[in-house]
């Protein structure tokens, strides 16, 4: 490949973990590119997103949508968790679930690359099952204090970045994008 990717984020924790997650199997350059907080599907909004950074970069983009999505609450906030998130914080999106007796959830993360303009989007996600749970750990990165995967008993956040790092949805969905980036080479 000979033009790098430009990987779509202004968030510092995401484009280090995005790294070190990928390692060199992709050439990326980040770029921060205010784009709009579309609503509706989770894989509808990814391509869609990765459309416009495509058509502003003029070139190939790797864009990511992550939703954190609660069963009891029918998928919620699901695409909308940035916006819940700052306003409720960690503690809130625990107590969305107050009352509900279903408190566990899953972590969506949604990588879509374009070629550049005028071409489709392609989508690869992960997906990871948990239990949102009262928030533990630092608050450094996200909703990761209240999201317990399941097969562990501790937060995204109290665990080791090596741990999540194999597990999280993020690296779910960013092995599917190394694939594809592999098989393209080939």
């Amino acid at each position: 490949m000979s033009k790098a990717v430009v990987f779509v984020t202004g968030n510092a924790k995401k484009l280090e973990e995005v790294l070190q997650i990928i390692g060199k199997a992709i050439p990326l350059e980040s770029r921060k590119i205010d784009l709009p907080e579309l609503q509706g599907d989770p894989i509808e909004i990814s391509k869609e997103k990765c459309k416009l950074a495509a058509k502003e970069v003029n070139g190939p983009v790797l864009c990511e949508d992550t939703c954190l999505c609660f069963n009891g609450l029918e998928g919620l906030p699901g695409p909308y968790i940035k916006w819940f998130l700052e306003k409720l914080k960690p503690e809130g999106l625990y107590k969305l679930l107050d009352g509900f007796p279903d408190k566990t959830g899953y972590a969506l993360c949604n990588f879509a690359y374009c070629e550049g303009p005028g071409h489709e989007p392609i989508v690869f996600v992960g997906r990871t099952d948990g239990t949102i749970v009262p928030p533990r750990g630092p608050r450094d990165f996200g909703w990761d204090p209240v999201f317990q995967p399941d097969g562990f008993d501790k937060t995204y956040a109290e665990l080791d970045k090596s741990i999540k790092n194999q597990i999280s949805h993020r690296t779910k969905s960013l092995e599917k994008v190394k694939e594809f980036f592999s098989q393209k080479n080939q």
